[in-house]
């Protein structure tokens, strides 16, 4: 079974980007390389993947991209580094 992955990428302008995917390789390479789509990363280019999450289904998937969409930067960043949090 391919893992389902809820992923952040960090922004050359020191943003982050939340997203999901069946294919996180797949995915990271459009974000850096396609002319089309994902118009936020596209014109804050190169972006690099630092912090990923793997679940079984995709409705777990963009159920955890959602809550952490919600978080505020420097709660994605205190996930980023590890340290565990409750929300």
């Amino acid at each position: 079974m391919t893992p389902r992955t809820v992923y952040i990428l960090k922004c050359a302008d020191d943003t982050l980007y939340t997203g999901s995917t069946n294919n996180i390789e797949k995915r990271l390479n459009e974000h850096n390389n396609l002319k089309s789509w994902a118009h936020y990363t596209k014109i804050r280019r190169p972006v690099e993947l630092v912090y990923f999450e793997t679940y079984e289904t995709m409705s777990e998937v963009r159920k955890r991209e959602n809550e952490i969409k919600k978080l505020k930067k420097e709660d994605k960043e205190t996930l980023i580094r590890g340290v565990k949090f409750v929300f």
